[in-house]
Formats: structure tokens, sequence, C-alpha cells
């Protein structure tokens, strides 16, 4: 069995956030987990997210909303070839859907996922050749002193890292929330200058 396989069955059935949570029995996740994951042996992109929403984690399928047709939209590609394991990995920062804050926004990652089994689920990935790090959680793990304060600043300067001779090549991206409509209004250098990019890089590495 591969690293990849092993890990595709093993992380579905991990309950750390349930069973051990950071901070003690008080953050304990609300509900029953349920880890959204895509490994690949054979996908050049890897789509670092920051945690499944609510339809995610009803349904089990990554990006199974408006934020992943949006997502898929700035990719210029369709659902066929989204979920082709053979073209895109998906591994969010954090594997469960954390719940609602008070004002009804998704609460940040879950802080059990990343020390638990990032390092591990990259490491049976070396043939990764692009990550694409959507939101600061993602841009601070995989981008590390190259992200900036804010992540409009660090997508701004996405060439740092998109450009930097390093493998993989790490291009940070907004979440593509329809909650973010304002900030994709107020910056249109992203759809001007970092969109054809990213189009171009998904063709390259064989996700197009």
């Amino acid at each position: 069995m591969s690293d990849t396989e092993r890990l595709s069955r093993a992380i579905p059935a991990c309950r750390i956030c349930r069973d051990c949570p950071v901070g003690g029995a008080e953050r304990r996740l609300p509900h029953e987990p349920r880890p959204v994951a895509v490994l690949s042996a054979r996908a050049r992109i890897l789509i670092a997210g920051q945690a499944p929403g609510l339809r995610v984690h009803e349904t089990g399928i990554p990006f199974n909303d408006r934020s992943g047709d949006r997502l898929r939209d700035w990719m210029g590609i369709g659902r066929e070839a989204f979920y082709d394991r053979s073209r895109f990995a998906i591994l969010p920062m954090g594997f469960c859907f954390p719940g609602y804050d008070a004002k009804g926004s998704d609460l940040p990652p879950r802080r059990e996922c990343a020390p638990e089994w990032r390092e591990e689920a990259m490491a049976a990935m070396p043939q990764i050749e692009l990550v694409l790090a959507i939101g600061m959680y993602a841009q601070k793990w995989h981008m590390g002193k190259m992200s900036r304060k804010t992540l409009t600043e660090t997508v701004r300067n996405w060439r740092d890292s998109f450009l930097a001779n390093r493998a993989p090549r790490i291009l940070p991206l907004p979440h593509p929330s329809w909650r973010n409509t304002g900030w994709l209004k107020k910056n249109p250098w992203f759809e001007d200058e970092v969109l054809p990019e990213l189009k171009k890089a998904v063709r390259l590495y064989g996700g197009g």
C-alpha cells in the first residue's frame, strides 16, 4: 500500500478534534467529524484550502459549493477535471467543518489537523509541482516568511513565491467565498494580473 493510499484511509477516520482537542474538552468539535481530503500519487497540482464549509461537510465532496464554482472559474476548468485525482490533490489546512462563529461566519481551521497530518501528507506527494495556497492559513504554512502581514499584501506580491527558485511553486490566492466579492471589487488587479497566470499554470501542470 502506498503512502497516499494509507493516508487516504487514515485521515477520514481521524477524530482528534473530537477526542483530543487542542485547548481542552471545551474546545471539542461540536459535531461529528467528517474529514475531507483528496491525496494523489500522480497529481502535480495541490489545492491547499482553509477548511470545509457546511455543504462540503454534508456531502463529503471538497469545494462542492458556490466557492468551488468560483474557484473552478478562476482556474478555467470544469467539475470533471477538478475532481480528477490524476490532476489535482486537495488538502485543506483543517479537514473538518469547524462550525460557525457568533456572526455566522466559518470558524478558522481546526488547530489539530496541520500538526498531526500535514507534513506527512506533503511528504507522501513529492510529485507536487504547484501549490495553490488559498487563504492566510494555507499561505502561512506553505510560504513561511514569504507570506506578508495581510492576505492582500501576500496575494499582491504573488510573484515573490510563484517566481522564486524553489519547488513546488506557490501561487497565493484569496478564498473564493462569495463573502469576498467586495475584496475582489476593491482589488481589480487580482483579476487582471493573477487569474491569467493561474489559468496558465493550471494548464502547464496538467490540470487543464
